[in-house]
């Protein structure tokens, strides 16, 4: 847990930790708010019962300052308790959330530019202690600054083994309370949340899914909401959560579209902060025109398609999931590296993010996409060579431009144009008037980048290497 300060630094988390009733049901019958005011400015938050007769508020500051808060409670013991704080400048490191900028783009709260380069390990964090580290060290040294992981443990091929820990009390046979939360599984995920911080990495937080052998996929309404409200009371604080929804909606049959509009209107109004909200699907599309709804998380191989949807949803739009990088018998967990980093590419330049993961077999079913370890592929690093573009490139993102082929930019500026299965001997270029431009020849699989030599301005006609799978970018001089 945080450890108790009078000081907090800006978009870190100050945490009131206050003792209280044991007994009947504190999860359903204690009510526990604060009010966190800056100057003429009030934040309302919520609490949450954390086991043992201890009650906590977390708090999660974006104003320096001097911060005052007080408590409401249905108990007496929880209510009107007060106290300050002193929020303190961001450390280096700390930019603060992840929010959508310029329609289609993302970028942390302080302004720096935010490119998600994002990775899939569904159940990691229900791994034990020892997998759960490897993949920490795994991520360490990886391109990867989002990763998707699931807040429930996951059923299914190549994941068969039972948590360390169950998110509700259960009994003797194995059945859940579902009115009962079990603290040792939350601080557990918070802990996780908190080493992704530390690493850098925005978590992706999938609140439901559909593969499930506990019954957490078909709770009553009841306990849906009461579940979504306890894990933002708890998670929101902390600056580098995202909430999903869910993992392939859409196979969750007991759901209706009502349930998943409530959801996200459950989620909106409990979380102060207003942390980045989507859904992914698995054949059916959710209307992500809906307010709720802050940029498009996509399964799809279709990746071209991002700019009719970032035309039309005028959001970013993220292929979290496009096939995995593996050799599974499966249709989705059997592409090759060389096709994973295409997708990456052809994703990109079309004005989208892309997302990573991999299913190569593994005689103790430990594969990275549902429970992490150690990569084994080749795009990994291919996949940072492309993060370095991106970070080389202009800070406001990429915008496919729509008058070229897989072309992508900021008019009058950059240009990164990708040519897929075929590149001509040489192509006739139209960039902005009034500007010189000096061109290199990118090589996204060798990750090299060449400069040609000269420079280029207005239409113009380049010779190129004749081989598929390059791409050329042109910087504008000065």
């Amino acid at each position: 847990m945080p450890a108790p300060s009078q000081n907090v630094e800006r978009w870190g988390v100050y945490e009131v930790s206050l003792p209280g009733p044991q007994s009947g049901n504190p999860f359903v019958g204690v009510r526990l708010s604060a009010s966190f005011q800056y100057r003429h400015r009030s934040v309302e938050v919520d609490g949450f019962y954390d086991g043992a007769g201890v009650y906590r508020i977390r708090f999660m500051p974006d104003e320096i300052g001097e911060w005052t808060y007080v408590t409401r409670s249905n108990r007496p013991e929880l209510d009107g308790k007060t106290g300050q704080f002193a929020c303190t400048p961001a450390s280096a490191r700390n930019h603060g959330p992840v929010r959508v900028q310029r329609i289609s783009h993302f970028g942390y709260e302080d302004g720096a530019p935010y490119f998600p380069v994002g990775t899939t390990c569904y159940a990691w964090i229900h791994q034990g202690e020892a997998l759960e580290e490897q993949t920490l060290a795994t991520l360490r040294s990886s391109p990867f600054n989002k990763l998707r992981m699931c807040v429930f443990p996951k059923d299914y091929i190549y994941n068969k083994n039972e948590p360390p820990y169950y998110p509700f009390e259960r009994n003797a046979a194995g059945e859940s309370d579902f009115t009962r939360f079990n603290p040792s599984f939350f601080q557990h995920l918070e802990k996780r949340v908190r080493d992704l911080e530390t690493l850098g990495i925005e978590a992706d937080l999938i609140l439901f899914h559909p593969y499930d052998r506990w019954g957490y996929s078909k709770m009553t309404a009841g306990a849906d909401d009461r579940y979504l409200r306890y894990v933002v009371a708890r998670l929101a604080a902390y600056r580098n959560v995202w909430w999903s929804m869910a993992n392939e909606f859409d196979f969750m049959k007991e759901k209706t579209m009502a349930d998943w509009d409530r959801f996200f209107r459950i989620v909106e109004e409990s979380d102060p902060y207003h942390h980045l909200r989507s859904i992914h699907n698995g054949f059916i599309l959710y209307d992500h025109s809906k307010p709720w709804v802050t940029h498009v998380s996509m399964q799809s191989s279709d990746l071209e398609k991002a700019r009719e949807w970032v035309a039309n949803y005028k959001k970013p739009v993220i292929f979290d999931e496009c096939k995995y990088e593996g050799n599974i018998p499966r249709r989705w967990g059997s592409i090759s590296a060389p096709e994973l980093v295409r997708r990456f590419w052809v994703g990109t330049v079309s004005g989208a993010y892309v997302g990573h993961g991999e299913t190569y077999l593994d005689a103790n079913d430990v594969l990275w996409w549902s429970k992490g370890g150690v990569l084994h592929g080749e795009s990994p690093q291919r996949i940072a060579f492309l993060r370095r573009i991106l970070d080389e490139g202009p800070a406001e993102g990429l915008n496919n431009l729509s008058t070229y082929y897989l072309g992508a930019g900021r008019e009058g500026r950059y240009y990164l144009f990708y040519f897929d299965f075929n590149q001509p001997a040489e192509y006739t270029f139209e960039l902005a008037p009034g500007a010189q431009y000096r061109a290199e020849i990118v090589d996204p699989w060798e990750m090299t980048i060449t400069p040609v030599e000269g420079t280029f301005e207005g239409k113009f006609t380049m010779k190129l290497p004749g081989k598929p799978h390059l791409a050329v970018r042109f910087r504008k001089i000065g």
